[in-house]
């Protein structure tokens, strides 16, 4: 039934696996030229499903899905969507873009990055 105290099974170790560490394919340099040439912006590069779809974003953020050294990649891309279009293809070419699906923002586009402006105190007159 049960076994004493000092002949209980003793348990192996856990391991605890290293999370993988995900590559960038976009470059800063890369990231800072598309605002300008395209008007996109790259939030999340190379993401999980999980990492694109946080609700915390711009509601004009779409999520790409494409192809890149045979492997299915995903990003969080802000902008319109024939600029993200034009921005992936000219990056991966012909079949790398596979959709561009809106993504799960729920914040204002105008209130995206907005800090508030901190107001001076005023003096009182005595």
């Amino acid at each position: 039934m049960t076994l004493p105290v000092d002949e209980a099974p003793k348990k192996a170790p856990e391991i605890k696996e290293k999370p993988e560490r995900k590559e960038t394919i976009w470059s800063k340099q890369e990231k800072e030229s598309c605002k300008e040439k395209y008007g996109c912006e790259i939030i999340i590069d190379n993401g999980s499903l999980q990492d694109v779809s946080i609700r915390d974003v711009p509601t004009d953020a779409c999520i790409v899905k494409y192809l890149f050294e045979d492997k299915v990649r995903l990003d969080l891309t802000r902008g319109t969507k024939i600029g993200i279009f034009d921005m992936y293809y000219d990056r991966f070419k012909q079949g790398g873009i596979q959709s561009i699906t809106f993504g799960n923002g729920t914040v204002k586009p105008s209130l995206w990055g907005y800090q508030s402006v901190s107001t001076k105190k005023k003096k009182r007159k005595a």
